[in-house]
Protein backbone atom coordinates (compact mmCIF):
# COMPACT_ATOMS: atom_id res chain seq x y z
CA UNK A 1 0.00 0.00 0.00
CA UNK A 2 3.23 1.92 0.19
CA UNK A 3 4.23 1.87 -3.11
CA UNK A 4 4.39 4.71 -5.48
CA UNK A 5 4.92 7.04 -2.24
CA UNK A 6 7.88 9.59 -1.64
CA UNK A 7 10.30 9.19 0.91
CA UNK A 8 13.23 11.86 2.32
CA UNK A 9 15.77 9.95 4.50
CA UNK A 10 18.20 12.25 5.77
CA UNK A 11 22.02 10.79 6.97
CA UNK A 12 21.85 8.03 5.25
CA UNK A 13 24.85 7.29 3.98
CA UNK A 14 25.29 4.61 6.06
CA UNK A 15 23.90 2.79 9.35
CA UNK A 16 20.86 3.11 10.59
CA UNK A 17 20.01 5.86 7.80
CA UNK A 18 21.52 3.60 4.76
CA UNK A 19 19.33 0.42 6.34
CA UNK A 20 16.00 2.60 6.59
CA UNK A 21 16.65 3.77 3.26
CA UNK A 22 16.93 0.20 2.21
CA UNK A 23 13.63 -0.89 3.44
CA UNK A 24 11.52 1.83 2.49
CA UNK A 25 12.59 0.99 -0.84
CA UNK A 26 12.08 -2.49 -0.86
CA UNK A 27 8.40 -1.48 0.07
CA UNK A 28 8.01 0.51 -3.88
CA UNK A 29 9.34 3.56 -2.33
CA UNK A 30 11.19 6.21 -3.82
CA UNK A 31 13.98 7.39 -1.78
CA UNK A 32 15.20 11.00 -1.81
CA UNK A 33 18.49 10.03 0.28
CA UNK A 34 20.58 12.64 1.59
CA UNK A 35 24.02 13.18 3.40
CA UNK A 36 26.85 15.30 4.15
CA UNK A 37 28.60 13.64 1.53
CA UNK A 38 27.39 13.09 -2.50
CA UNK A 39 29.37 9.97 -2.41
CA UNK A 40 28.02 8.87 0.29
CA UNK A 41 24.53 9.07 -0.74
CA UNK A 42 25.47 7.74 -4.05
CA UNK A 43 26.51 4.86 -2.18
CA UNK A 44 23.24 4.19 -0.81
CA UNK A 45 21.46 5.07 -3.79
CA UNK A 46 23.80 2.27 -5.71
CA UNK A 47 22.93 -0.55 -2.98
CA UNK A 48 18.61 0.47 -3.73
CA UNK A 49 19.24 0.73 -7.51
CA UNK A 50 21.09 -3.27 -6.78
CA UNK A 51 17.69 -4.32 -4.81
CA UNK A 52 15.76 -3.53 -7.44
CA UNK A 53 14.50 0.28 -5.89
CA UNK A 54 14.14 3.80 -6.75
CA UNK A 55 16.24 6.52 -5.28
CA UNK A 56 17.70 9.82 -5.71
CA UNK A 57 21.43 11.05 -3.95
CA UNK A 58 21.09 14.52 -2.53
CA UNK A 59 24.22 16.15 -0.52
CA UNK A 60 22.05 18.28 1.93
CA UNK A 61 23.10 20.36 5.12
CA UNK A 62 20.58 19.66 7.27
CA UNK A 63 21.35 23.36 9.31
CA UNK A 64 20.88 25.11 6.75
CA UNK A 65 17.31 26.38 6.43
CA UNK A 66 17.91 27.48 2.84
CA UNK A 67 19.04 25.03 1.44
CA UNK A 68 16.40 22.67 3.13
CA UNK A 69 13.49 24.88 1.97
CA UNK A 70 14.93 24.36 -1.85
CA UNK A 71 15.40 20.73 -1.37
CA UNK A 72 11.56 20.42 -0.28
CA UNK A 73 10.67 22.53 -3.02
CA UNK A 74 12.55 20.38 -5.18
CA UNK A 75 11.02 17.44 -4.36
CA UNK A 76 7.41 18.51 -4.74
CA UNK A 77 8.23 19.98 -8.29
CA UNK A 78 10.08 16.98 -9.18
CA UNK A 79 8.02 14.19 -8.35
CA UNK A 80 4.60 16.00 -6.86
CA UNK A 81 4.41 14.59 -3.29
CA UNK A 82 6.13 13.71 -0.11
CA UNK A 83 4.84 11.37 2.18
CA UNK A 84 7.22 10.19 4.64
CA UNK A 85 10.08 12.03 6.48
CA UNK A 86 12.62 10.04 8.16
CA UNK A 87 15.22 12.51 10.32
CA UNK A 88 18.10 10.49 10.84
CA UNK A 89 20.92 12.75 10.63
CA UNK A 90 23.09 12.96 13.60
CA UNK A 91 26.75 13.53 14.62
CA UNK A 92 28.40 13.27 17.94
CA UNK A 93 30.91 15.26 19.80
CA UNK A 94 31.88 13.59 22.93
CA UNK A 95 33.92 15.11 25.97
CA UNK A 96 33.17 16.00 29.46
CA UNK A 97 31.14 18.37 30.17
CA UNK A 98 33.06 21.07 32.27
CA UNK A 99 35.81 20.85 29.41
CA UNK A 100 32.94 21.06 26.46
CA UNK A 101 33.45 23.93 24.42
CA UNK A 102 30.78 25.89 23.13
CA UNK A 103 31.10 25.20 19.55
CA UNK A 104 30.99 21.13 20.81
CA UNK A 105 27.81 22.13 22.04
CA UNK A 106 26.31 24.14 19.31
CA UNK A 107 27.19 21.77 16.42
CA UNK A 108 25.90 18.41 17.85
CA UNK A 109 22.47 20.27 18.74
CA UNK A 110 22.42 21.91 15.30
CA UNK A 111 22.69 19.14 13.75
CA UNK A 112 20.52 16.69 15.63
CA UNK A 113 17.81 18.62 17.35
CA UNK A 114 17.47 21.82 14.79
CA UNK A 115 18.49 20.13 11.75
CA UNK A 116 15.56 18.00 12.22
CA UNK A 117 12.90 20.82 13.18
CA UNK A 118 13.93 22.71 10.04
CA UNK A 119 13.08 19.60 8.26
CA UNK A 120 9.53 18.82 9.89
CA UNK A 121 8.91 21.93 9.56
CA UNK A 122 9.48 22.33 5.74
CA UNK A 123 7.63 18.51 5.58
CA UNK A 124 4.90 19.67 7.35
CA UNK A 125 4.35 22.28 4.82
CA UNK A 126 3.70 19.95 1.97
CA UNK A 127 1.79 16.84 3.84
CA UNK A 128 -0.69 19.78 5.62
CA UNK A 129 -1.92 20.55 1.67
CA UNK A 130 -2.11 16.91 1.12
CA UNK A 131 -3.37 16.01 4.24
CA UNK A 132 -1.13 13.08 5.04
CA UNK A 133 1.82 12.29 6.18
CA UNK A 134 4.38 9.81 8.35
CA UNK A 135 7.06 11.25 10.15
CA UNK A 136 9.64 9.41 11.84
CA UNK A 137 12.36 11.31 14.37
CA UNK A 138 15.03 9.21 15.19
CA UNK A 139 16.38 9.46 18.83
CA UNK A 140 18.39 6.96 21.28
CA UNK A 141 18.33 5.84 24.47
CA UNK A 142 20.75 8.08 26.02
CA UNK A 143 18.00 10.99 25.64
CA UNK A 144 16.53 8.88 28.26
CA UNK A 145 19.13 7.69 30.37
CA UNK A 146 22.30 10.18 29.98
CA UNK A 147 25.70 8.99 29.45
CA UNK A 148 28.65 10.57 30.55
CA UNK A 149 30.79 12.66 28.12
CA UNK A 150 27.71 12.68 25.90
CA UNK A 151 25.80 16.20 27.31
CA UNK A 152 25.34 17.60 24.30
CA UNK A 153 24.24 14.59 21.73
CA UNK A 154 21.81 13.16 24.94
CA UNK A 155 20.34 16.95 25.23
CA UNK A 156 20.09 16.97 21.02
CA UNK A 157 17.80 13.57 21.30
CA UNK A 158 16.06 14.53 24.52
CA UNK A 159 14.77 17.55 22.79
CA UNK A 160 13.39 15.21 19.79
CA UNK A 161 11.35 13.53 22.48
CA UNK A 162 9.59 16.75 23.07
CA UNK A 163 9.53 18.27 18.90
CA UNK A 164 8.22 14.51 18.65
CA UNK A 165 5.18 14.85 21.08
CA UNK A 166 4.67 18.76 19.86
CA UNK A 167 4.61 18.08 16.38
CA UNK A 168 2.17 15.35 16.45
CA UNK A 169 -0.45 17.42 18.50
CA UNK A 170 -0.11 20.03 15.98
CA UNK A 171 -0.59 17.81 12.69
CA UNK A 172 -2.84 15.48 14.10
CA UNK A 173 -6.01 16.97 12.47
CA UNK A 174 -4.50 16.59 8.81
CA UNK A 175 -3.77 12.82 9.05
CA UNK A 176 0.14 13.53 9.93
CA UNK A 177 1.69 11.36 12.40
CA UNK A 178 5.37 12.68 14.33
CA UNK A 179 6.96 9.26 15.90
CA UNK A 180 9.97 8.98 17.32
CA UNK A 181 12.63 5.59 17.29
CA UNK A 182 14.62 5.34 19.98
CA UNK A 183 17.87 3.07 19.47
CA UNK A 184 19.78 1.26 21.81
CA UNK A 185 23.53 0.36 21.23
CA UNK A 186 23.31 -0.81 17.31
CA UNK A 187 25.85 -2.57 15.72
CA UNK A 188 27.69 0.09 13.66
CA UNK A 189 31.00 1.62 12.39
CA UNK A 190 31.07 2.84 16.09
CA UNK A 191 30.51 0.02 17.94
CA UNK A 192 33.03 -1.90 16.15
CA UNK A 193 35.61 0.08 17.71
CA UNK A 194 34.96 -0.48 21.10
CA UNK A 195 37.44 -2.80 23.17
CA UNK A 196 36.72 -6.32 24.16
CA UNK A 197 36.38 -5.33 27.81
CA UNK A 198 34.00 -2.40 26.93
CA UNK A 199 31.86 -4.14 25.05
CA UNK A 200 31.35 -7.03 27.48
CA UNK A 201 30.38 -4.35 30.14
CA UNK A 202 27.85 -2.80 27.36
CA UNK A 203 26.08 -6.00 27.15
CA UNK A 204 25.76 -6.49 31.23
CA UNK A 205 23.44 -3.63 30.83
CA UNK A 206 21.26 -5.16 27.83
CA UNK A 207 18.81 -7.90 29.35
CA UNK A 208 18.86 -9.33 25.37
CA UNK A 209 22.54 -9.86 25.90
CA UNK A 210 23.35 -8.42 22.37
CA UNK A 211 23.26 -5.54 20.62
CA UNK A 212 21.01 -4.86 17.87
CA UNK A 213 21.15 -4.23 14.32
CA UNK A 214 20.21 -1.94 11.58
CA UNK A 215 17.76 -3.74 10.61
CA UNK A 216 15.74 -3.99 14.19
CA UNK A 217 15.50 0.00 13.58
CA UNK A 218 14.80 -0.18 10.12
CA UNK A 219 11.94 -2.53 10.72
CA UNK A 220 10.13 -0.50 13.66
CA UNK A 221 10.61 2.58 11.43
CA UNK A 222 8.66 0.44 8.76
CA UNK A 223 6.27 -0.39 10.95
CA UNK A 224 5.48 3.74 12.08
CA UNK A 225 5.16 4.84 8.39
CA UNK A 226 2.85 2.06 7.40
CA UNK A 227 -1.03 1.87 7.06
CA UNK A 228 -1.25 -0.18 10.17
CA UNK A 229 -0.04 2.55 12.53
CA UNK A 230 -2.65 5.32 10.94
CA UNK A 231 -3.55 5.77 14.76
CA UNK A 232 -0.12 5.88 16.52
CA UNK A 233 1.29 8.84 17.21
CA UNK A 234 3.38 11.24 19.40
CA UNK A 235 4.62 7.97 20.70
CA UNK A 236 8.46 7.20 21.01
CA UNK A 237 8.86 3.64 20.02
CA UNK A 238 12.16 2.11 21.99
CA UNK A 239 14.33 -0.75 20.25
CA UNK A 240 16.81 -1.63 22.68
CA UNK A 241 16.74 -5.27 23.82
CA UNK A 242 14.96 -4.04 26.89
CA UNK A 243 17.88 -1.77 28.19
CA UNK A 244 16.98 1.12 30.58
CA UNK A 245 13.52 -0.44 31.36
Amino acid sequence: MMKGQVALVTGASRGIGQAISLKLAAEGIFVVVTATSEVGAEATVAAITAQGGAAQAVKLDVTNSSEVEALFKKIVSEYGRLDILVNNAGITKDGLMMRMKDNDWDSVIDTNLKGSFICLREASKIMTKARYGRVVNISSVVGEMGNPGQANYCASKAGLFGLTKSAARELAKRNITVNAVAPGFIETDMTAVLPEKGREALLQNIPMERLGSVDDVAYAVCFLISPQAGYITGQVLSVNGGMYM
